[in-house]
């Protein structure tokens, strides 16, 4: 299908206005997660204003683009009110010196109702009359965009803006609406997305095609999606844990998700075939390896002396053959991206890839096995975090993951002892999959080392059963 455009119908963005606003902004923004320039209050710069309008006229709603000194953009939807609009204190960004309060829009219904007055929609007819807003609420705990729930819309649903905003189409749009469109039930359905235009950075722009003079005076991305809310759902990992603290058998919860995995990969390659979809030769996959791999020893000395075994768990994967397609994936795969509910079973969220990832990074095809590595890691967590009593929770976890997918892939249980074509491919599924893993691993460990240094063992724990096989 082809993906939802970002130059159709974009908001036209104005320069902003010298409303007070910023000096709201600078005093707020450094104390909230989603925040990527911790520390640098006063550095960014507003480069643009996308204003909406709330067909109930409570407020001035505009979606404020902040330049980061990175070049990144930020979006920040706020509100300004009169008054604080009987909204908690929590919600308030500031004031301005004129007494304008400021309201951050997540919390505020004029920002929503205006967000779905403004937003396109698969069907050009699906008007919005006069959303039931009643209940909506702000996920916590979200470290690069925010959601709201709204779970008396007709149809349910959850609104993600981005925080982070980027050229071209979002991943969180294009892939679940590509997958939707497939006929993939996994993932939840986008029922409507909104785009802008705004100022082309000016030490970044690229060059207009055929006119070496003239440069780009504005770039269009997605802002936000809306997709249907899946009723009843539990998180992932906060499922997996619940498991593990009871010492229940996840098993089947994880053999189920292995099914998933396999069929959203499957629907990626039918929705978004990609034109580099030939097989990843194995010299180019562990060059990439090692390169992480001396990157993470040389940020964590605690991996200094298992980097001998490293390389030869990688010395392996060198070796093998035929190794899988490139193809669209994932890309930030674990746990907290998957829901679980009575009636779908397991679904697929959150598309954007690895947050710290370029956007060229984030939609390049990769090993559609680096997914299932990222969700053998989420276990190991899942149990640690959930304090499981023995070693066997997460043993059975990640062995049913793996058989699940493998089954619903097609590759033969139990092949890889074995002969033949299945034996062979198996076989490489199994030394590239302990590969994959890994790098996470590896990678897990710098994070933890830095920010959670009480948790190192987690990941190293999961280096060294890795490296088992090959000291």
């Amino acid at each position: 299908m082809t993906p939802p455009s970002t130059t159709d119908h974009p908001l036209t963005a104005r320069p902003p206005a010298d409303d007070g606003v910023m000096a709201a902004l600078e005093s707020w923004l450094p104390g909230r997660r989603w925040f990527p320039a911790k520390g640098t209050a006063g550095s960014f710069q507003r480069v643009a204003v996308l204003d909406l309008e709330d067909p109930e006229g409570q407020g001035r709603v505009g979606l404020h683009l902040l330049r980061l000194p990175s070049g990144a953009l930020l979006q920040v939807p706020l509100v300004l009110r009169a008054d604080d609009g009987g909204l908690p204190e929590a919600a308030v960004v500031g004031r301005t010196p004129d007494g304008t309060v400021v309201v951050d829009g997540c919390h505020d219904p004029a920002f929503v109702r205006a967000w779905l007055a403004a937003a396109e929609r698969p069907e050009p007819g699906d008007a919005v009359g006069t959303p039931d807003l009643t209940g909506m609420r702000v996920l916590s705990g979200e470290q690069s965009n925010t959601s709201v729930i709204l779970p008396t819309l007709d149809p349910p649903a959850i609104l993600k803006v981005f925080r982070g905003v980027s050229t071209g189409a979002n991943p969180d749009v294009e892939v679940p609406l590509a997958l939707s469109e497939a006929g993939w039930r996994g993932v939840p359905r986008p029922l409507a997305w909104l785009t802008g235009a705004w100022p082309a950075d000016p030490s970044r722009s690229e060059p207009v095609p055929g006119d070496a003079e003239a440069t780009r005076a504005a770039e269009t991305g997605h802002l936000g999606v809306l997709s249907e809310l899946v009723l009843g759902a539990e998180d992932g990992f906060e499922l997996a844990c619940r498991y593990a603290a009871e010492g229940a058998s996840f098993g089947a919860l994880a053999e189920d998700l292995g099914r998933t995995t396999a069929q959203m990969h499957a629907a990626l390659r039918s929705a978004l075939p990609t034109a580099s979809a030939g097989n990843a030769p194995a010299h180019g996959v562990v060059a990439v390896l090692r390169s992480r791999a001396a990157a993470a020893v040389a940020a964590a000395p605690v991996l200094a002396d298992r980097a001998p075994a490293v390389e030869g768990l990688f010395g392996e994967v060198e070796r093998l053959t035929d190794l899988p397609p490139l193809q669209r994936v994932h890309g930030d795969y674990h746990l907290g991206q998957v829901l679980h509910s009575a009636d779908r079973g397991w679904s697929v969220l959150d598309f954007e890839g690895e947050p710290s990832a370029s956007e060229a990074e984030r939609n390049r095809p990769d090993l559609a096995l680096r997914d299932l590595a990222g969700m053998l890691r989420s276990l190991d967590y899942a149990a640690a975090v959930g304090g499981a009593a023995s070693a066997w929770w997460a043993e059975e976890s990640r062995a049913r993951l793996v058989d699940g997918y493998l089954t619903e892939a097609g590759v033969a249980e139990g092949a890889a002892a074995s002969t033949g074509t299945a034996g062979a491919a198996a076989g490489t599924t199994t030394g590239l999959l302990r590969a994959l893993e890994l790098d996470k691993a590896l990678y897990e460990v710098v994070y933890e080392s830095r920010n959670r240094p009480s948790w190192v063992h987690i990941p190293l724990d999961g280096v060294d059963r890795l490296l088992a096989r090959t000291r």
